[in-house]
This record gives structure tokens, C-alpha cells and sequence, in this order.
């Protein structure tokens, strides 16, 4: 009876699932910033990169062990435990802040939707299919926080904070109530145990399994660092950047709604059109270090800009910045060899969840060690201090440096430039990973294979990590 649901299962499911949780978050956006404001005046970034790290080191521990469990016991009651965890610190916005934020927290614990959606969509579909059903997943996510903020923003200006937090919540629960009634198992009941007390893979649980792998072959090696480099401040940026937009650099509410609807709708065109046509003309490696370029270019501006029209541009930059990642997944599928993956993309996903929990609080301390500490009232509270000089070399160093994590995060793309440089474009053997390497007849035919093998994993979706991130 708890499997059932209506229809069979199918991607669609999973689809109004991510749909709805999105949604709901995208909805507070505006008030998530409010919240984050009034609460922690003196330190709101440094506060804000605490709780997201803490957040996203939880969701990095937890993710393989709920996988793991999930391949066992089933997709269905996880997807009812992730996104009830999710979406459970919406309603606290209002009734007690301080346990809003402490749930925001451990909430990461929980908070892996996406392992379970894509698990869930693995189910329902064909190897041939999966590609364009991961692919909905994604524009499904990307049009959810296109309209949202935008809703959000225009219901809080006409009626109230409030009425958009306790929309949000109402959009939340619909989303449990559909996992609950609507959505139906998605594993093969063959492959589900006869009882709840069944055994489970814990090699699989073990979040740092993954990661053990990277010194056991050297191109795995090099495509690890270029991740770290380049996703570390990514995950930063996301971590806070709508705070960012409206407390530094003086956006609307309405201006910040539509700042994502246009990078989003950029980011699904860049990671669909222009990602194909990199790929087809001018490989893995090219589409790699155009990414990169482009990430780089637009953290400077964002470091350097104090205009709004220098961070709209940046903006558009964005949108192509976000093709690296999906173009090293498509080189890792294309030079793994069939039956390794799994391992070789978990290797890389590892490293990216990783970066999800070292990000925020990288940008977090960054934000604190520059002083750039600002809240729309903080400075009209002390218009006169005593050290005149330590405030006037804060003052200049704000006006040349408005964000300084984002010019760290340059330099940090700088350095996964270099190493990406040394990724070879046509790798004269598959990736090894988790296993020793092999003797030359051995490699001669997997290199036979490969050539099939990376064809047909020549244009496979990227690579999304098990949380995406939300303020």
C-alpha cells in the first residue's frame, strides 16, 4: 500500500517533485535575506557562509549512506524524508528566526533530493532514455527558480512577508502530500528486501570511499583539482549572492528576481545549445577550458565591479561559466572505461559535494577577514567611530575591491586553468579508477572498447550534485 500511488512511475513524478521544492524556496527568497539580515546585523555574511557550510558538509556526509539506503529499502519513503527535511525550515522564517537558522543547519543532513530524484528517474527509464530525462530534471530546477523569486517579490510588495512565507509553506506541504499519495515506488519490488532489517553496501555509505580514489590515476588526478579549484568559489557564490546583490550592491528585490530569470534562462541555453556545439567542434578539453575562462573572467567582475552594470554583464558570464562541469563530466563518461562509470563520476561528484561544505564558509571568513560586513542599517547605527583610519582603509579597500572572495575565487580559476591545460584532449587509456592498472593486451582491448564506449557517452547529461544549493 505505502508503494502505491497513481499511474505507474515515470519520470513525471520525479519532475513535479524538484518542481515543487524549488518553487516554494524560490518564493522566500527575498525574505531568506531579510531574516538573515535582521538576525545576524554585525556578521550577516560570515554568519550566512557558517550556515551553509555546516549545511552542505552535513549534505556531503550524508548523501552515499541515503543513496546507499535508498538502492535497498526503496526510493519513496527518502524522497519523503528529503524533501520533508528540505523544506522543513520554510515556516520557522517566521515563528522563531534562530530556529530557522538552526535548522537550515542539520537540515543538511537530509537535505539530498536530487541523489533520490535521479535514482528514482534511473528507475523509470532506459539507458537510451536517461540522458534527455536527466535533462528535464535540470530545466525543470532552472524554471523553477526562474519564476519564483519573481512571484515572491511582486506577492511581498502587494501583500506581505508573511502571506509569501506562509505560501511557501503551503506549496511545501502539496509537495509531501504529492510524495505521499501520488508518487509510487520506483523500485523493482524483486530488488526490495523482504523485511526493513536487510543488509546495505556500507563501502557505498562511505562518504570519503570516493575520494580515496583520486591518487589511483593520474588524468582522474588532474580533472579532481581542476573541479576543487573552480567549484570551490562557485559554491561560495551561490552560497551567497543574493545577499551580496541587495546588501552590497543596493539591488531591489525586484531587480534580484530579475537577475536569476535571466541568468537562468541564459545558464539552460549555455548548457544545452552552446554546450553541444563546444563539444562537437571542439571537444572535452576546449569546452573545459572555455568554461573556465569565462568562470574567471566573471568572478573579476564581480570582484572589481561596483557598478550594477558591471554585475548584470558578469551575470551573462555566468551563464557560460556554468558549462565546465557538465563538459568534465562528458570527459570523464568518454574516457572511463563501461563498467567503471560510476565510480570514475562519483569520483568527481565527491569532490563537488565536498566543495558544497568548504565554499560558503570559505567566502564566509573572506567576507569577515575584509570587513565587508554590511547591513542596511549597521552603518547609519555608528556614523562616528573613534579610529577614523582603520574606517578609511576599510572604506578604500571596498571601493577597490567591492567582493573580495569573488576576486579570490579569480585567482582560484587562474590555478584550474593551469592545471586544466595539462588535461590531454585524446587520452591514450581509459580512466582507472578502483582498480589496478592494466597490462598491455588487456589495455589494447579496452582501448577497443572504449572507442565505442565513448561514443556512445559522448553527449550523456551533466553531472548535477546530490543538493543544489539555496540560500
Amino acid at each position: 500500500m505505502w508503494a502505491s500511488g497513481i499511474s505507474q512511475p515515470s519520470v513525471y513524478h520525479a519532475l513535479v517533485i524538484i518542481f515543487l521544492e524549488f518553487f516554494a524556496w524560490g518564493l522566500v527568497t527575498s525574505p531568506i535575506i531579510d531574516v538573515l539580515n535582521e538576525t545576524f546585523p554585525q556578521h550577516t555574511f560570515l554568519m550566512n557562509g557558517l550556515i551553509q557550510g555546516v549545511k552542505g558538509m552535513l549534505s556531503f556526509l550524508s548523501a552515499p549512506l541515503i543513496g546507499a539506503l535508498s538502492d535497498v529499502w526503496g526510493r519513496k519513503p527518502f524522497l519523503l524524508l528529503t524533501v520533508t527535511f528540505t523544506c522543513a525550515p520554510i515556516p520557522l522564517m517566521r515563528i522563531s528566526p534562530w530556529w530557522y537558522f538552526a535548522m537550515i543547519s542539520i537540515s543538511g543532513i537530509f537535505s539530498v533530493t536530487f541523489s533520490v530524484v535521479f535514482a528514482y528517474v534511473a528507475d523509470v527509464t532506459t539507458e537510451d532514455e536517461r540522458s534527455s530525462a536527466y535533462g528535464l530534471v535540470s530545466a525543470t530546477f532552472a524554471a523553477s527558480l526562474v519564476t519564483s523569486p519573481a512571484i515572491g517579490a511582486y506577492l511581498q510588495k502587494v501583500y506581505s512577508e508573511n502571506i509569501v512565507i506562509w505560501l511557501a509553506t503551503a506549496v511545501a506541504i502539496l509537495d509531501i502530500i504529492f510524495v505521499m499519495v501520488a508518487c509510487p515506488e520506483s523500485l523493482p519490488e524483486k530488488l526490495r528486501p523482504a523485511s526493513w532489517g536487510s543488509q546495505i553496501s556500507w563501502d557505498k555509505a562511505d562518504p570519503f570511499g570516493s575520494l580515496k580514489k583520486i591518487g589511483q590515476d593520474n588524468l582522474i588526478l588532474l580533472l579532481c583539482i581542476t573541479v576543487f579549484l573552480s567549484y570551490l568559489p562557485e559554491a561560495g557564490e551561490y552560497s551567497c549572492f543574493f545577499v551580496y546583490l541587495r546588501l552590497v550592491m543596493g539591488f531591489s528585490d525586484e531587480e534580484i528576481a530579475s537577475f536569476i530569470a535571466v541568468v537562468g534562462v541564459l545558464s539552460v541555453i549555455a548548457q544545452t545549445v552552446i554546450l553541444a556545439l563546444l563539444m562537437k567542434y571542439l571537444g572535452h578539453k576546449h569546452a573545459i577550458l572555455f568554461g573556465l575562462v569565462f568562470e574567471m573572467i566573471q568572478l573579476t567582475c564581480y570582484g572589481f565591479g561596483s557598478e550594477p552594470w558591471i554585475v548584470w554583464t558578469a551575470g551573462t558570464l555566468a551563464a557560460m561559466s556554468s558549462l565546465t562541469y557538465p563538459a568534465i563530466s562528458a570527459f570523464v563518461s568518454a574516457h572511463a572505461s563501461a563498467d567503471k562509470q560510476g565510480v570514475a563520476q562519483g569520483v568527481v561528484t565527491g569532490i563537488r559535494g565536498l566543495c558544497n561544505g568548504l565554499g560558503p564558509a570559505f567566502f564566509g571568513f573572506i567576507f569577515y577577514l575584509f570587513h565587508v560586513n554590511l547591513s542596511e542599517s549597521n552603518q547609519a547605527k555608528h556614523p562616528h567611530q573613534s579610529n577614523t583610519s582603520h574606517i578609511d582603509m576599510n572604506n578604500t579597500i571596498r571601493k577597490l575591491v567591492p567582493g573580495p572572495p569573488f576576486a579570490f575565487g579569480a585567482v582560484l580559476v587562474i590555478l584550474a586553468l593551469l592545471v586544466a591545460i595539462f588535461i590531454p584532449e585524446n587520452p591514450h587509456s581509459n580512466i582507472h579508477v578502483g582498480v589496478k592498472p592494466c597490462n598491455k593486451k588487456v589495455l589494447s582491448m579496452a582501448l577497443q572498447k572504449d572507442t565505442v564506449v565513448s561514443k556512445r557517452h559522448e553527449e550523456e547529461p551533466l553531472m548535477i550534485e546530490d543538493e543544489s544549493p539555496e540560500l
